[in-house]
């Protein structure tokens, strides 16, 4: 498959006929092609609900600190 690239001509014209759509249409458009990229992995989903469950039960047992939200976004 080759690299469309928005700068060459066939880039520029994908571009240009996906611009001419209806919103609608480009967010299904996006939506499919979003589906083309890595696929769910059932085993590490798995690890992390694990890994989810366990950072909650610590916290709610008071093992794990809470962290503001401030302190979460703040920019280091």
């Amino acid at each position: 498959m080759s690299k469309v690239d928005a700068s060459d001509p066939l880039g520029q014209s994908i571009l240009s006929e996906v611009l001419k759509l209806p919103i609608s249409d480009r967010v299904d458009l996006i939506e499919r092609i979003l589906c083309t990229f890595d696929k769910a992995d059932p085993a590490l989903d798995l690890v992390w609900l694990k890994e989810a469950e366990a950072r909650l039960a610590a916290y709610r047992s008071g093992e794990l600190p809470g962290v503001e939200p401030a302190d979460v976004f703040a920019d280091d």
